[in-house]
């Protein structure tokens, strides 16, 4: 059986965005250029899209997809039903840490004991969504923020604890110099409200390939 072709949602402001950021900050100005219509995907359902993020965690991007295969083997459907069938020792088969595999376990309760109210995440405020998430164990803030911006993709989120982040804004504006949480704040207040985009542009700069999630 052939599988269904992946559908991929593109943020509807990043026209828009692109054109403010270069406009006002004359770094972003040369910079989006170089990346010609690379932008912004949105890949994945939001349980997906978390337990993908759990799996990543303090391993190697190469390490997190051999793990992830062999999830998606055991759980074709990734669904929370799914994951908590499999239970820990078999989801530690996987390659998931005894952690990972309850954080995993958590997640899928979190979505089906209506604890989260996925369905209003859309029309609640960022950091309402981020207090929801951080509820459920291994997703911390940082994590929480990426969901924001790789799933609802949200304009403006300014992932601070982000070292990719960091690291770009010290390379493109600071000549390499270490960059302290309030120097980027006032970097990204030019940014607004589109500190999203120019996120990922800063991501870009440092490597030229995105990241999924």
């Amino acid at each position: 059986m052939t599988k269904p072709p992946e559908i991929l949602l593109v943020p509807h402001y990043w026209e828009q965005a692109k054109l403010e950021l270069m406009k006002r900050d004359r770094i972003m100005k040369k910079l989006i250029p170089r990346f010609g219509d690379l932008q912004l995907v949105r890949r994945g359902d939001p349980f997906m899209t978390l337990a993908r993020s759990i799996v990543g965690q303090q391993i190697s991007v190469k390490a997190a997809q051999s793990v992830w295969e062999k999830l998606m083997l055991a759980c074709p459907k990734m669904t929370p039903t799914q994951v908590k069938r499999q239970g820990h020792v078999k989801l530690a088969t996987c390659g998931l840490s005894k952690r990972k595999a309850e954080y995993l376990m958590d997640l899928s309760a979190h979505f089906l004991d209506g604890s989260l109210h996925e369905k209003d995440w859309e029309s609640m405020e960022d950091e309402a969504v981020i207090a929801e998430l951080i509820q459920i164990r291994g997703i911390g803030r940082w994590t929480a923020e990426m969901f924001l911006i790789f799933n609802m993709l949200r304009p403006d989120i300014l992932p601070l604890d982000d070292l990719g982040l960091v690291k770009g804004i010290s390379v493109n504006y600071f000549s390499g110099e270490p960059v302290s949480r309030s120097d980027a704040r006032e970097v990204a207040a030019n940014w607004e409200p589109w500190r999203t985009v120019a996120t990922w542009y800063m991501w870009r700069s440092l490597d030229p390939i995105p990241v999924e999630y």
